[in-house]
């Protein structure tokens, strides 16, 4: 009984100080960016030693990893929030468009997402930690309305990836103080216009 206190007392401290770590790091990379922050620093505002900060991090790339990875994994909890099963697949993505336009405009999140995170993290890195995140739920809303023959069927993985890039684009222009809603509007009409009555109707018609 002691032994198992001990290690969840230990447990508890560990996940305590890496959370510190995050959330120090996080507060300089979107006050000063990635690089124009030292890991001094970091231990400072954190409370933490050094010697703490490389025990959890190899080095301030992986805790800045760490910090993309927690906010694409909020972001994806809002879109999952706002999209339940008992929604209808069409009307799922319109909320789940939704809830990611405004789970962007948290302070700092599109300069770490869109901005800083490929640019430290490179490419790969920040497709595979939307791959578990953000893009996972919309590919798997997509996949849904295709099934649900509310969509037409296309590539998913295409399809999610250029869709995704419009959601990106949308939010950051949001960020620099474009219209909210004429985005959104845009984002609809793009969800809408791949329903199949709609693409039948943009199709020419045969000659004879």
């Amino acid at each position: 009984m002691q032994q198992d206190s001990t290690r969840r007392s230990n447990r508890d401290r560990t996940e305590a100080t890496r959370a510190q770590l995050i959330a120090a790091a996080r507060k300089l990379f979107t006050e000063k960016s990635y690089a124009e922050t030292g890991t001094p620093e970091i231990v400072t505002a954190a409370g933490v030693t050094r010697g703490a900060l490389y025990h959890h991090f190899a080095d301030k790339q992986t805790l800045f990893a760490a910090v993309v990875e927690r906010e694409a994994a909020a972001v994806a909890e809002e879109i999952e929030r706002a999209s339940p099963p008992s929604l209808d697949a069409r009307d799922a993505l319109i909320a789940g468009s939704d809830a990611y336009l405004a789970a962007m405009r948290a302070p700092g999140r599109t300069r770490l997402l869109l901005l800083d995170g490929p640019a430290v993290l490179g490419r790969a890195a920040m497709d595979a930690i939307d791959n578990r995140h953000g893009s996972r739920s919309l590919r798997e809303g997509l996949i849904a309305a295709m099934r649900s023959n509310t969509m037409t069927r296309l590539p998913a993985e295409a399809l999610t990836a250029l869709l995704a890039a419009a959601f990106d684009r949308a939010a950051l222009a949001i960020e620099a103080g474009g219209s909210a809603e004429d985005y959104r509007a845009v984002l609809i009409a793009l969800i809408d216009g791949l329903s199949p009555t709609r693409l039948q109707a943009l199709r020419p018609a045969r000659t004879r």
